[in-house]
């Protein structure tokens, strides 16, 4: 039974209440119509507990920007723009990242650029820039849930190379303040194809600020470079924004719950404020935690992947970490993200 203004009802109470569900929460397709995202198609979902978020239907279905009670949750960037501005190769993909909740990097590779191969591999590979299609939008009652869904497909293929199908599924439901992203990958093609799949969320203030701290239980955490290892001791906690900070990326093997789930949050102890990240460890067992300071570039990327990354995909290779589809090999995600609202919530979820 949804909760909806700190009182629950039922089906047939609520409905007794609104001209139309749409009234307390929804899901609205719109174009954008301005700038570099004019023409972007995307999905506006609110759910009427002050949790709304959107979903960028042209830009791999990713969660841009996301809100409770009109307190932001995600970093955003001004260089988000339409997958017809992607500039592959390199760092290309920095000039288009806006940042937002769930950005989606693979589909077969993450990480560094390397210029090695037939094409080589940009920054955080393509996913992020293909269109959606099949693009369907349910709202309907389920007893007595009022249940959001916005559910599409995007493909990634060349010829003579990989063809790979992403089925993803982001629901909530009224009076929720999280949602879930179900993915499932599958080689479509008849030859073997390399699947790397990692989702970069961004959080930014005022989830993050200086009176923040990360909560994970981990089995074991690593820096990944030398500005990393500087920093390892204090890799849970964000001081005020620096200017010509040196981001710093620590791998981060989170201990599962009885149930095979891994969680992470970050905290504003002060606001009574946070978000928080649960998934399947056994596909995503590496934790990346980016943590940039610096002057507004002030976020923390939590990233759970399938493996840590590598300065060349031969090296992945050559240690054993990077996965292959068989033809008609499917693999499935899952991730919850989620509002810390209150600071018992952030207790709750600590205890856990």
């Amino acid at each position: 039974m949804p909760s909806v203004f700190d009182r629950s009802y039922d089906k047939e109470a609520l409905r007794r209440l609104v001209g139309c569900e749409g009234q307390v929460a929804g899901v609205r397709r719109v174009e954008l119509a301005d700038g570099r995202v004019r023409g972007l198609r995307a999905a506006e979902v609110y759910t009427g507990s002050g949790f709304r978020f959107t979903v960028l239907l042209d830009r791999g279905l990713d969660l841009f920007d996301a809100e409770h009670h009109g307190r932001p949750l995600a970093w955003i960037h001004p260089a988000l723009g339409g997958p017809e501005l992607q500039e592959r190769g390199g760092l290309g993909w920095l000039r288009t990242f806006g940042g937002g909740l769930v950005t989606t990097c693979g589909l077969t590779h993450y990480g560094p650029p390397d210029p090695a191969g037939p094409e080589g591999h940009g920054l955080h590979g393509r996913a992020s820039h293909l269109p959606a299609e099949n693009v369907r939008v349910r709202q309907e009652w389920v007893g007595d849930d009022f249940v959001l869904e916005v559910c599409g497909e995007v493909c990634q293929s060349r010829l003579f190379g990989e063809n790979l199908r992403l089925e993803r599924r982001i629901s909530t439901r009224l009076g929720a303040s999280n949602l879930l992203l179900e993915d499932v990958v599958t080689n479509e093609g008849f030859r073997l194809s390399p699947i790397a799949v990692l989702y970069h969320c961004n959080f930014g203030f005022p989830v993050l600020s200086p009176d923040s701290e990360l909560i994970v239980s981990d089995r074991s955490v690593e820096p990944r470079d030398e500005p990393a290892r500087a920093g390892l001791d204090e890799h849970r906690r964000f001081d005020a924004p620096q200017p010509g900070f040196a981001e710093q990326v620590f791998y981060h093997e989170p201990q599962p719950d009885a149930d095979g789930m891994a969680s992470v949050g970050i905290a504003n102890r002060v606001l009574g404020f946070g978000a928080y990240l649960r998934w399947r460890a056994a596909e995503l067992p590496v934790l990346a935690q980016w943590k940039m300071t610096g002057e507004g570039e002030y976020v923390c990327g939590l990233e759970p992947c399938m493996h840590q990354m590598r300065a060349t995909r031969q090296q992945l290779v050559d240690e054993g970490l990077m996965r292959q589809l068989a033809p008609g090999e499917s693999i499935a995600f899952r991730l919850e993200v989620g509002v810390l609202p209150t600071a018992a919530a952030i207790s709750a979820f600590e205890r856990r």
